[in-house]
């Protein structure tokens, strides 16, 4: 059997799933979780195979109880399940170690691969998904060449600060994870910014992405 942990705040969306689910025989549900932080409790007291979850729930999301998931219970694959195809949505699941990627409005036979894939190792994303993976691989790699270009004028320590920028820490977080104090983390941003030639965080986010600097960030 292939245990299950089911994790979405509506109800129906819930049934619905584990109807298809049930529709083979080697796949059983043992948990459901209404939101996030309970997603986590029940992974770490049930240790499913793969753990199936919602992107928007209370609490905690789920690419946030994704990772937590992934920490507490290395064993479980995460497989992602929303109606949104959003880019950020897929490269943030992904970076953090999901198993793939899935679209509620997909073929049910599309959640039956992919529980299936997750479960013996492997990865499964939506035909809608992958092509989008795909595409953004490409441009990212498009860009690659010009952002590390740009980031070759960024002392060490305002790389540093960038990648954490890129990786969604706030001023505050960025100055606690490398023991500066707030004041400094925005001087850091002033400059980082004007050395880019971007206008606020959200592009230089972008550059640090397209310049592999997130990727390390940790």
């Amino acid at each position: 059997m292939i245990p299950v942990l089911l994790a979405d705040d509506e109800a129906m969306i819930r049934a619905g799933v584990r109807v298809i689910l049930a529709a083979d025989p080697e796949i059983e549900v043992v948990a459901e979780a209404a939101d996030g932080r309970a997603a986590v409790d029940l992974a770490r007291a049930h240790r499913p195979r793969v753990a199936l979850l919602d992107i928007r729930m209370p609490k905690l999301d789920g690419l946030a109880a994704a990772v937590e998931i992934r920490r507490l219970v290395p064993a479980t694959a995460v497989l992602m399940l929303t109606t949104f195809g959003e880019d950020d949505y897929v490269a943030r699941a992904l970076g953090d170690g999901a198993s793939g990627f899935l679209l509620k409005a997909g073929d049910p036979r599309e959640l039956l691969a992919g529980v299936r894939a997750a479960a013996d190792g492997g990865a499964y994303l939506s035909p809608g998904i992958a092509r989008r993976v795909i595409e953004l691989g490409g441009a990212r790699m498009a860009r690659g060449p010009a952002a590390r270009g740009r980031i070759g004028t960024l002392t060490d320590r305002e790389r540093e600060v960038l990648a954490l920028v890129g990786a969604g820490l706030s001023n505050a977080e960025i100055a606690r994870r490398l023991f500066l104090v707030e004041g400094t983390v925005k001087s850091y941003l002033s400059t980082i910014f004007a050395r880019l030639g971007v206008r606020n965080r959200v592009q230089a986010a972008i550059v640090a992405y397209d310049a592999g600097l997130v990727d390390d960030a940790g």
